[in-house]
């Protein structure tokens, strides 16, 4: 099974044993040909109640006119479920909606059942890298760069994007996923899971310790631990309203998230 037919199982069974609450906000930020600015990657969908979840802008320039037709008044009032299940789908813009309404069923039915989640854990720290490693890191995490670097690990970024070479040329970057197979510890951003290269990185990370991390995470993490994931950090929202209200206002989003931490040797399972 397709790793996003298993998120689509996901909130089926949800929605088929809870009572999922109607949308009530929605937030685009403006679309910037070439990429998103740092204070204006992410999309949200709020629920009734103040669940919500998030959703990385990975779209490229020729879906800008679409883009910008997005109404959010459309999605108000709308079942969630209607979005998450169009995720699969080859368009990348229902695909990153879909994203969003998945997480804010996940965080919906977290509130409800109390589900206990680990916000002290620091996913990195659970690689518990040193000197001796040599370290995969797929999707460039610049701020974690410096501190990967300064245990002696060795270090190889797995990018699609060429031109980081010429940005950063004291760092390794390739763009063959296959060098993984020489990593013992493997950092993986969670936009593998929208853009749909996570199913093939995992091929080449069979040997190592790895862990998938990023904001976009707000859903129960039982795909990735079946396909071999040891560590996945994500995002619990905490006030869907107020973070909308950040992100039209282009701030940090503070309090209004905290990061959390799933170990697959401790998780119990979404039942």
């Amino acid at each position: 099974m397709h790793l996003k037919d298993e998120f689509r199982k996901i909130v089926t069974h949800l929605t088929a044993q809870f009572t999922i609450p109607s949308i009530e906000k929605v937030f685009f930020p403006p679309f910037y040909k070439g990429g998103q600015p740092k204070d204006a990657e992410f999309m949200a969908i709020s629920l009734e109640g103040g669940a919500a979840g998030l959703s990385y802008i990975l779209l490229p320039d020729s879906k800008e006119q679409a883009y910008t037709k997005l109404q959010p008044e459309n999605f108000i009032g709308k079942n969630p479920m209607e979005y998450a299940l169009e995720f699969g789908t080859s368009d990348p813009i229902r695909q990153m909606i879909s994203l969003a309404a998945i997480n804010a069923v996940c965080q919906q039915v977290m509130r409800m059942t109390c589900f206990e989640v680990d916000t002290t854990t620091d996913s990195l720290g659970l690689l518990s890298i040193s000197k001796n490693d040599r370290v995969g890191m797929v999707g460039l995490f610049h701020p974690l760069i410096k501190t990967i670097q300064e245990t002696g690990a060795q270090l190889v970024v797995v990018e699609e994007k060429a031109d980081l070479n010429k940005k950063f040329p004291d760092l390794q970057i390739t763009l063959d996923p296959a060098e993984l197979q020489t990593c013992n510890k493997v950092l993986c951003t969670s936009t593998t899971i929208l853009n749909n290269s996570l199913d093939d990185i995992l091929t080449h990370c069979s040997q190592a310790l790895i862990s998938v991390v990023g904001p976009t995470i707000g859903y129960f993490p039982d795909p990735l631990f079946a396909r071999g994931v040891d560590v996945v950090g994500g995002r619990l929202v905490k006030d869907g309203d107020m973070l909308i209200r950040r992100l039209e206002q282009r701030k940090r989003w503070g309090d209004t998230t905290e990061k959390v931490c799933f170990r697959k040797e401790t998780y119990a399972g979404i039942s």
